[in-house]
Order: C-alpha cells, then structure tokens, then sequence
C-alpha cells in the first residue's frame, strides 16, 4: 500500500514528428483515386468559376470609374479593356508555364519557393489564402445580393442565405472535387452560353431594343467633366482587373487533374483565357456600341441584356444564371486552397492535418476550415457585398506579381531557347499587376484596405512560428539522424481500478502480457461511503487474489487523475530505469448514444497523465456486444 500527499508537477509534451514529403504529382503510382480527379472540361467548370462570374462586375468596375471624366470617359472603356485582356493574356502564357514548371500546384507560392526564397513565398501564400478566403465571402454575398434585388422580400433574411449557400457549397465539396465539377458544369454551360448570344445578337443591333432596366434610375455619370487624366485611367484598368482574379486557380490545384496532369490543367487555363477573354471584350464593345451610362440600382451587365436581347424571358434567364454562378463561383476557393493548404503543410508551414486525404481525393480539413473562415467573415459583414469588396482583388495581384518576377529569374537560370522574350513578357506583366496591387491598395486604403495590409504580414508571421515550432520538433526527435539501438528497459504497468468486473480481469490479462510488473492502484477518499466501498473491494480482490497487488493512493480531495499522475511520478523518480505504462480499461458501447452514460473516467485519467508525467498511456476498449 501506498499512500500519496505530494503535489503534482506539470509537463508538457510536444507534437508528432512532421510527415513525410510528398510525391511529385505526376510520379505517383497508378491509383483508384485517378477516377476522384478533374478532366479538362471538369477542371474548367470546377475552377474557373470565379474568373467566369467576373464579367458580371469587372466591366462595371471600369465603367463606374471611367463615368467620373462624363460621357468622355466612357469613350476610353474599350481601351482598357483591351489592355486587361492584354495582361490576362500574359497571365495565361505564364501560369502554363507555372503549370509545367510545378506540376505539384502551388502557383505564385511554388514559383517564389524556388526562385524567391522562402519569406516571399510566403508572403504568395498569404495573399493568396486571402484571396480564396475573400473570394468565397464576396461571391455567396453578390450572388444573394442579386438574388434579394429580384426578390425584396428576401433582404433582411441576407446573412442567413449567405450561409446556407455556403453550407450546400461545402457539403457538395466534402463529397470531392468531381462531384463538385458534375454539379457547377451546367449553369457554367448555362452562363457562358448566355453571355456569347448577348454578345452576339448585340453585335446585329445599331440601337439598343430595350432601356427598360434603367429607365427611372438616376445616372451615375458625371457632367460637364471631360478630362480623362492617365491617373483615372490607371485606376480604371486596376478596377477592372478584378475580372482577372481566379486565373491562378488552376495552377494552384495541378494535383487535381488527372494523369496527364501538367497537360490537362494547361489545356483548361487555356480554355479559360480564351473564354474569359472574349467575354469582356465583347462586353465593352457592346457598352461602347450601345453608350451605356451606369445608373443607380442596375448592373451594366443587366442593361447590356437588356438592350440586346429585350426585356424578355432571355434577360431574366441571364439574370438568374448571373445569380447561380455568382454565388457558386466560390468553388473555385474549395478546389485550389485546400491544395495550397497540403503544400503549406508537407513544407511545415501549417498544422499537418491539412496535408491528409479523405476518401475521393479531397483534403476535407482545408474544406471545412475555408468554410469556418467565410462563415466568420460574412457574419462579420452581415452578407453585404460592398463591406468585401474593398478587400478583394489586393491579396491576387501581389500573387501574380510574385508569380511573374520569379518566372522572370525561371528564364534566366534555365536560359532555354526564346528565354529573353519570355522573361520580358513576364516582366512586363510583372510590371502591370505590381502597379495595379499599388493602386487599388491606395485608393481602397480607407474603405478597408488597410486590413488586407495589416493581415498580409501577420499571416506570414504565423506561418514562420508554425515551422519554427516543427523545426524544434524534428530537432528533439532527431530527425535525419540515426537514432540510438533499441534497448530493451524493465517494464511497469499501472492499471487505474475502482471495482471488480470483466474489464479489470482483461486489462490485468493485456497489463501481463505488456509489462514484467502489473500494478493495480486505487484511489480512496476520507469519506466514510468512500472508505466502505474501499474496504469491500480489499475483500473482493482478496478473495480474487490475480496475483497482483492493489496498491490504494489516499487523497484528500475528490480528483481522479492528480492522485494517479503523482504516483506514477513517485514510481519514475524511484526506478528511473524502468519504462512506466498506465493502461487506462474502458468500456466500447454497442450503440452511439450509449456513449452518454458513460461517466468518462478514463479520459480524465488519461488527460492527467500525460499532462503531468512521461508514461505510456494505452486505452483498452472492452467492446460491448
């Protein structure tokens, strides 16, 4: 018998070692998990999202800066267009080249890794985890914001739409990243279809059909202003690149695709230039051909339908599609950052359990903590798009400038053929975006900016303390060494005990089969109830005899776990030579709910173990069945 007073100490243990690192994507073995991957044709519905639902806003956004210099301004809206489909033909060019050059995903955050350094790869990284983050919120918000405009009644039941669209959204993501891509592929098909016959039958029409959609709406265009400084136009184009943010998507999520990989991601990052491409230039010749003036209340996109196809089931049917694509556009952030999350994890930047696979190839804890983060985030706005948008486009214009000078050091070291007109091309790009992330964060500073500035570096900040936490992990481990021989150490095992039954018996069965020595220990109060159920099981375990010792550890307080944690204390510093083993018995009910009745002493036992002491801690499940 033994009797215990002295305090308990506490120790604190740290994490697992890191996990191995990953294969590259396109050498890893033939799997079942090939059929869980995206096709081009799925990869383009299933990512490209985000860049497809920007034309409801991206020509908007140059109109309504352009509107401030008057109808003159106005005149100027195809040429910044056709500057922006410049850069998102350069951005295409290059991230096929990211595609190849990292088939493991990544993007501007692989580029920088190995051309850039480490810090700013994660400077990348962290802009474009705000991007995904911010993408996810502004898009459920704008396409309910439309849908509550169709619908007034619905208004001030926003936030709640908000979230159970980004309930569904998730749910269909935790199913995986095809299943996803089956679903989102037809109102892709939907949408685009709807927006080349606009485009279409718009270029046949010399007058608008139809100005039903803004008529009664007060004009947003200023008068008697007719100069057009290279400032505003600056700040049109860097207005309207946000129509290019989501062309990284892709090469982020390589890993996705299929085998070919490399080859299929950059077939869809071509399909999506193209198509999104067309799109906005043909919008801005329509806005141009018709002299469309942004009014209050009524998208440029809706009065382009409205003067092309009429005021007809056509304009409600590309409003609606508008409607489903804006708020599903945020699948583009669960198919690309759950992958950027993995790569971030296998590198030690973040918790290693973003680097886990469910079943159906999906990386089901990056999910689910991109919809906690956007639940938070539109909570905090209250499901209004305007409180977002300030903080959008910042986070992916810092990643493709990033991309686009560590491209730029890619040509040099590889010095391949046609290597200088490639790296002027990127570095042009590199120029263009660098210069619109300075401009829009000056001229959004005040109306949120500011946050995306501050966050950036505490982002970074968390992901250099996360690796130097993993860093001084491997170190105690002694990672990339060769460990010691294993010695074999005279065993102890203790097992915690308050009754005689079945489950002590099998946990004295496995603690013999475990240890050279078995000990029971029991822990008993000054109560006289305490002391009468101690004296009858002396009488049973006598009466037993298993041939192990009951030894009873007296404590003064009502605690479970302290009096058991000291004594194994007691029993290292008495023999330190010898491996202690607490073995924990516990009951496995037959149903789920019978959990409840359960009075969870093992779990705070175990808690207070390895808590306060070193000693092995091992869980028998007794199954009840």
């Amino acid at each position: 018998m033994s009797v215990l007073t002295s305090p308990t100490l506490g120790f604190a243990r740290a994490g697992g070692p890191p996990s191995p690192g990953a294969t590259p994507a396109d050498d890893e073995p033939p799997d079942t998990g090939e059929r869980h991957r995206l096709t081009a044709v799925m990869g383009l519905a299933a990512l490209s999202l985000d860049a497809m639902a920007s034309v409801a806003y991206g020509p908007e956004a140059i109109v309504l800066v352009l509107a401030a210099a008057g109808a003159h301004g106005l005149g100027f809206t195809l040429p910044v267009t056709l500057a922006i489909a410049g850069l998102l033909a350069v951005l295409v060019a290059s991230y096929r080249q990211v595609i190849a050059a990292f088939p493991d995903g990544g993007g501007s955050y692989a580029v920088a890794k190995t051309h850039l350094g480490a810090r700013t790869s994660l400077v990348a990284a962290a802009s474009l985890v705000l991007d995904y983050v911010l993408n996810v919120a502004v898009a459920v918000t704008a396409g309910v914001a439309a849908l509550t405009s169709a619908f007034p009644a619905l208004y001030d039941d926003q936030l709640w739409l908000c979230l159970a669209v980004l309930a569904l959204i998730t749910a269909v993501n935790l199913r995986g990243i095809v299943e996803s891509a089956k679903v989102f592929i037809v109102p892709t098909v939907v949408f685009v279809g709807s927006i080349f016959v606009l485009i279409g039958v718009g270029l046949f029409r010399s007058a608008p059909v139809s100005t039903a959609t803004a008529d009664g709406h007060a004009s947003v265009l200023a008068h008697n202003a007719t100069t057009v400084g290279a400032l505003l136009l600056l700040k049109a184009f860097a207005s309207g690149c946000s129509a290019l943010t989501g062309v990284e998507a892709i090469a982020n999520a390589v890993p996705s695709f299929r085998v070919p990989r490399a080859k299929r991601a950059q077939h869809a990052e071509v399909a999506l230039g193209a198509v999104l491409g067309l799109m906005l230039i043909g919008l801005s010749v329509l806005i141009s051909r018709f002299h469309l003036q942004p009014v209050e209340g009524v998208t440029v996109l809706a009065q382009l339908a409205d003067a092309s196809l009429g005021h007809n089931w056509a304009f409600y049917v590309i409003q609606f599609a508008t409607v489903i694509l804006l708020a599903l556009s945020a699948n583009t952030s669960f198919g690309g950052l759950p992958v950027l999350l993995k790569l971030l994890a296998r590198d030690n930047y973040l918790p290693h359990v973003f680097a886990l696979k469910a079943d159906r190839q999906v990386h089901r804890h990056g999910v689910l903590a991109l919809a906690v983060v956007s639940a938070a985030l539109l909570v905090f706005s209250g499901g209004d798009t305007n409180t977002l948008v300030p903080l959008f486009a910042i986070g992916v214009f810092v990643g493709f400038t990033i991309a686009q000078v560590g491209m730029v050091r890619h040509w040099r070291q590889e010095r391949g053929r046609g290597w200088r007109g490639k790296a002027m091309l990127n570095g042009f790009g590199a120029l263009l975006t660098g210069i619109s992330s300075i401009v829009v964060t000056a001229s959004k500073f005040e109306e949120g900016a500011w946050l995306v500035v501050v966050t950036l570096p505490l982002l970074v900040a968390a992901f250099v303390a996360v690796h130097g936490a993993y860093a001084r992990i491997g170190e105690r481990l002694g990672l990339g060494s060769i460990p010691e021989t294993p010695r074999r150490e005279r065993s102890l095992v203790i097992v915690p005990v308050s009754s005689l039954s079945r489950l002590t018996s099998e946990a004295l069965t496995a603690a013999a089969s475990l240890g050279d020595e078995v000990r029971a220990v029991t822990v008993c109060y000054p109560d006289p109830e305490d002391r009468v159920q101690l004296h009858a099981l002396e009488r049973s375990w006598a009466q037993w005899d298993p041939g192990v010792p009951l030894v009873q550890l007296t404590w003064e307080s009502r605690s479970l776990g302290r009096p058991i944690a000291a004594y194994v204390r007691e029993v290292a510093a008495a023999e330190p030579a010898t491996q202690v083993t607490v073995l924990i018995p516990e009951t496995e009910p037959e149903r789920l709910w019978q959990r409840l009745l359960q009075n969870q002493r093992g779990a705070v036992v175990a808690h207070a173990v390895r808590r306060e002491t070193d000693a092995v801690i091992c869980r028998l499940r007794f199954r009840l069945l």
